[in-house]
């Protein structure tokens, strides 16, 4: 991505790279002393350092990391500019189900197609960053058969491809300084499995707005809105705004725990918040989205993620 031919090339964060085989979710909360800070901000201007330490390894890995910066921790950098739509995550309370926020400073999504390459740079990361952050949230998580979520359907089927791409994940040149970077909502999603599946494939299909095996759009029953129709965002004027979702399933059988780990990047962070407020408080026919009765959410947090060439300066 490039400004114009006068202007250093922007190099984004690996935001618009393929969905990968394994991923690691890490969310983390900054000691409040002024050492903790400066050391975390030398780790992640430099992550490409530690990710190509264990990358080489293995090239054909494809491992990656991005790095994002929550609200708070960006105004603790006291940088004179900040993004034009970063904020906390604002709880969703809706009249049935309630979308929380939770605790987060810094957010490393990092993807592989090996799950020790995934490992191996967490370990390292939090190696570095020793004492001075706190692990909020920690889940390794994986892609489960053609792209399905643990409920059974194809995930991000509605992801943009091509140019459009890039135009719906990064920001662009309206907001200049931070062109080539992406807000980032995160929410951790725990599943109800017995409950789901006793539901019969059509009930299924209905409340997800798709054909289970086939993964055709379906139209919605009269008077309720599907999962598909609430998270279809249209502006006043007709314009249909996309984001990227790289979401993964995560579960651990012997306990009982399933669930979706959700992840959007987006140009504008106010689409993935209609979305979600559409989920929970409801959309054109004032239902809320009927996965929720099945899928509670447990965590929610707000990052920035910078453009590479912005984050490598951050430390200076």
């Amino acid at each position: 991505m490039t400004d114009s031919t006068d202007r250093v090339p922007i190099e984004p964060q690996s935001i618009v790279t393929p969905l990968s085989k394994a991923a690691v979710f890490l969310v983390l909360t900054l000691d409040p002393a002024a050492h903790a800070l400066t050391r975390v901000l030398e780790v992640i201007s430099d992550i490409g350092a530690l990710t190509r330490a264990v990358g080489f390894r293995d090239l054909n890995g494809r491992l990656s990391c991005n790095v994002g910066i929550g609200s708070d921790a960006w105004d603790r950098l006291r940088r004179p500019q900040r993004p034009a739509q970063l904020r906390r995550f604002a709880e969703i309370r809706g009249p049935v189900h309630t979308a929380p926020a939770t605790a987060g400073d810094l957010l490393f999504h990092i993807r592989a197609e090996r799950p020790d390459m995934c490992f191996d740079l967490e370990r390292l990361l939090l190696q570095a960053l020793g004492d001075c952050v706190t692990v909020e949230d920690e889940i390794q998580a994986f892609r489960y058969f053609d792209s399905r979520d643990l409920l059974g359907f194809v995930d991000g089927t509605e992801n943009p491809t091509g140019s459009a791409l890039g135009q719906s994940a990064l920001i662009q040149s309206d907001d200049a300084l931070f062109e080539g970077g992406s807000y980032i909502v995160v929410q951790k999603y725990l599943h109800r499995l017995d409950r789901w599946q006793a539901l019969d494939t059509g009930s299924q299909e209905a409340i997800v707005g798709r054909s289970k095996l086939e993964n055709v759009e379906l139209e919605d029953a009269p008077g309720r809105e599907s999962h598909k129709t609430l998270t279809t965002i249209v502006d006043e004027h007709g314009v249909e705004h996309d984001i990227l979702r790289d979401n993964m399933p995560f579960g651990r059988p012997g306990h009982a725990e399933y669930g979706t780990y959700f992840i959007g990047y987006a140009r504008n962070l106010w689409v993935i918040e209609q979305m979600l407020h559409n989920m929970f408080v409801g959309g054109k026919t004032g239902h809320h989205d009927r996965i929720l009765d099945y899928s509670t959410a447990i965590t929610g947090s707000t990052f920035f993620a910078p453009s590479n060439s912005l984050l490598m300066t951050l430390a200076g």
